[in-house]
């Protein structure tokens, strides 16, 4: 799954601004989690995103447009930029949570990486997906119909996991957000290797915030650049991107 343009206000009206409107990103009790954090929403339910995929793959019939790019081109730029400084195999086996159209699987092909796997719970993303991937010609790519949450140990091995955008679905589920969140937790530990690395991005959580979600199993390795805002002698971020390794 994927969204089209990052509101960070009409998604979750809760993240933590100071009295200037700049976001704080200091480590204060209301960077804290409670399960009052993220109220429900339509964008955290299955039936929205199978609607919103059903719409752009017959417009991609129609017309040939992929659709949206959560986070924009850019945030797909900076992870390849870490995966290349990180001198990422090119034979890595790579898995895309939540691949909704597929783009970032064109994109990670057009670089050189040749072990892809894109998954989604959305049967409508997963067909859209497999169509933009033909269309570029790149017929080796797996995408499969998985709901990550409840893929009971069938994906591992991977070198690479890359989230953009799914787990701020997963938070704005309106039933059982918490639990939703350990599962993902968990399978993502499960998918990958000894190792393995672990890329987000986020405009739902900030840095403190993932720091916590992700601190049993995992270990913090970088925080990708991001752009930022200054208010009021402040400095903001409307997006996350971090780098963990599973511990």
């Amino acid at each position: 799954m994927a969204f089209g343009n990052c509101s960070m206000a009409s998604i979750m009206p809760d993240r933590t601004v100071n009295s200037h409107g700049a976001e704080d990103t200091s480590d204060t009790e209301e960077d804290r989690i409670s399960d009052a954090d993220f109220g429900p929403s339509k964008l955290g339910t299955k039936q929205y995103w199978e609607d919103a995929y059903q719409k752009e793959l017959e417009t991609f019939k129609d017309i040939g447009d992929v659709g949206e790019i959560w986070f924009g081109e850019e945030s797909m730029r900076r992870v390849l930029r870490w995966m290349e400084k990180g001198k990422i195999p090119k034979n890595a086996s790579i898995l895309d949570i939540g691949t909704g159209n597929g783009a970032f699987l064109v994109e990670l092909a057009n670089h050189g990486f040749r072990n892809l796997t894109g998954i989604d719970y959305s049967p409508a993303s997963v067909e859209l997906a497999r169509n933009v991937l033909q269309a570029e010609g790149l017929l080796d790519v797996s995408v499969k119909e998985v709901d990550f949450l409840n893929c009971q140990g069938a994906l591992k091995g991977f070198d690479v996991c890359i989230d953009k955008g799914t787990f701020d679905a997963v938070s704005l589920n309106p039933d059982h957000t918490v639990d939703h969140r350990k599962l993902y937790v968990q399978a993502l530990r499960d998918a990958l290797t000894a190792d393995g690395l672990f890329s987000i991005t986020s405009c739902n959580w900030t840095k403190d915030q993932l720091l916590e979600q992700f601190s049993e199993g995992f270990e913090f390795v970088e925080e990708l650049p991001t752009p930022t805002f200054q208010f009021g002698g402040k400095t903001g971020s409307s997006v996350a991107a971090l780098i963990f390794r599973r511990a």
